[in-house]
């Protein structure tokens, strides 16, 4: 086992003491420390051109990535591995009267000593082998193993047959801007320099999945997400006609009970199933008060996929749209019967029947109407949007759809479905080819190397249950699958792009070791300092040695 403990901590420490919270100056300040750090190796000061502080590509943010490779001696050769960890954290809100100390993990557990805490916690805090504070689990004892994997082989690169190349990417939180970024140039050293990249891996946090788990858990793909939305229109009526129209917020609310939680749309592969979705926003688009029903409302759903694919999607998501909108009419129509035989007024109005379109369909039958004109308003449309870069992604396609819903020749009552964020495509690594076969090997042998100098039970699973950078590595999807999304993406092509060509042309299998802890993303994260900053390390350089020979 190499003696790492101490120098993990010390670099884990120093990375968790740099707030770093996505989308500020901090993603820019970490990465000038990395890449300070890196410089003053002796190996590096040899060989400058060996580091590399990369901006990323694409975005309304200044912020960068480092990447920085060894080339070993032992048995110069093409094979190389990746490190990737990402540098950015959640905000510190959560910490409340705490947040000036979140980023200092000596203050901030001398604070916690005079808290009220769990039973479990306050145990943990005093037991000396925790280390509480924001990214102290997600992910920056993860990056350090990977630092101090990357320093000692840049000391001892005799040691090391083929390459190493470290990447510390920004923005894993929000957009992924680093990991695509960074994808672009690991193209580029593949052509500099010859690299055959024939495994990646990741260092982000793994939790216990239930109460009292004692395993450690590593995981040989990553789950893959969707943000599948939903622009429902009624028909706008004066509240003192309510039977003379109907209120898109009506008709969304069965759509948000139709799906949030329903256990019918997890995914299954490997026998590992995906949690069921969950709305993330629903409003309508009333900019302020009046007496009028709104014309609009908007909902978005977290999806998880494990074999799914985004048309797969699509289509399940339109079966239950149908039927949140054929309950809502039933509903809405024996309510309005009750109403007019309560009163003995004579019915006005009309009643509809379930449209449940995708964007892709919408836009086909605007374009079957007005063609180029359509083509051209929308254009002009995206770029005044552009002119606001603080207009978030998701709005921004919102935007775009509540505009083309202006076109459509039928105006009746509808649900229009379409993404408005990032795809994350799910990872499977299970043998497919080669890379993955010798991957999965070596990590196989590294467990059973590593398991019997360590306690708790270290276990093995297919998909990485939260959403990371893993998914823009290699690419499982075909072409089908991405044009998909591209058809049914409002604003790609201007507000979001992302080159999957990239990451097809890297393609290189990838699993997730990385530090284990509790609470990451809430007051009282906290990382094992055992196993994540003994265990993890060794267990990686393992993986490497067996990888590379």
């Amino acid at each position: 086992m190499m003696p790492c403990r101490e120098d993990v901590l010390f670099f884990t420490k120093q990375l968790v003491e740099i707030p770093s919270v996505v989308n500020t100056d901090g993603e820019r300040e970490i990465s000038q420390v990395i890449y300070t750090l890196l410089a003053s190796f002796p190996y590096f000061m040899d060989h400058p051109d060996y580091i590399i502080k990369q901006p990323t590509i694409l975005d309304d943010i200044e912020r960068y990535n480092v990447v920085a490779f060894v080339k070993g001696t032992k048995c110069p050769s093409e094979q190389t591995v990746i490190l990737m960890g990402h540098v950015d954290t959640v905000d510190i809100e959560d910490f409340g009267q705490l947040r000036a100390k979140a980023c200092q993990p000596e203050a901030l557990m001398a604070a916690l000593q005079k808290e009220p805490l769990a039973e479990d916690i306050k145990a943990q805090l005093s037991s000396g082998d925790f280390l509480f504070g924001r990214g102290a689990l997600d992910m920056k004892s993860g990056l350090a193993a990977h630092l101090y994997l990357l320093k000692y082989y840049s000391e001892h690169p005799e040691e090391l047959a083929g390459n190493l190349v470290f990447v510390a990417e920004c923005d894993e939180e929000d957009s992924s801007h680093g990991i695509l970024s960074a994808v672009e140039l690991l193209n580029e050293l593949k052509k500099d320099h010859g690299f055959d990249y024939v495994a990646a891996i990741n260092a982000d946090f793994v939790a216990p999945l239930y109460e009292g788990d004692p395993h450690r858990y590593i995981y040989t793909g990553s789950v893959g997400k969707l943000l599948p939305t939903f622009f429902v229109t009624g028909t706008q009526t004066h509240v003192g006609a309510a039977f003379e129209g109907i209120d898109p917020n009506y008709l969304i609310s069965f759509l948000t009970k139709q799906i949030n939680y329903n256990t019918d749309l997890c995914d299954e592969a490997h026998g590992e199933w995906t949690l069921p979705p969950v709305s993330l926003k629903q409003t309508d688009l009333k900019p302020s008060y009046d007496v009028q029903t709104a014309h609009a409302a908007v909902a978005y759903f977290n999806f998880f996929t494990h074999s799914l694919s985004p048309q797969d999607v699509l289509n399940r998501l339109k079966k239950q749209a149908e039927i949140a909108f054929r309950e809502a009419l039933a509903e809405y129509k024996r309510k309005r019967e009750a109403f007019y035989a309560k009163t003995g007024l004579t019915p006005r109005g009309q009643l509809w029947a379930p449209r449940v379109l995708t964007f892709e369909e919408m836009v086909a039958e605007i374009h079957a109407v007005h063609g180029r004109k359509f083509e051209q308003h929308m254009a002009a449309f995206k770029k005044e949007l552009l002119s606001d870069p603080a207009l978030d992604l998701r709005m921004f396609n919102i935007r775009v759809v509540e505009e083309a819903w202006k076109w459509i020749p039928d105006k009746s009552p509808a649900m229009i479905l379409f993404f408005s964020s990032i795809y994350s495509p799910p990872v499977d690594v299970s043998g497919k080819d080669e890379k993955e076969a010798r991957l999965l090997a070596a990590l196989d042998e590294a467990v059973n190397t590593i398991q019997p100098q360590y306690e708790h039970p270290i276990k093995v699973k297919h998909f990485f249950p939260f959403i990371s950078d893993m998914s823009f590595v290699t690419l499982n999807d075909d072409e089908d699958a991405i044009q998909t999304v591209v058809n049914n993406h409002p604003a790609w092509g201007t507000k979001h792009i992302v080159h999957y060509d990239q990451i097809r042309a890297l393609n290189v299998p990838v699993i997730n070791i990385g530090p284990y802890g509790f609470d990451a993303h809430r007051q009282y994260e906290r990382v094992e300092i055992r196993y994540s900053m003994e265990i993890v390390p060794n267990l990686i350089n393992e993986v490497i040695g067996r990888i590379l020979h």
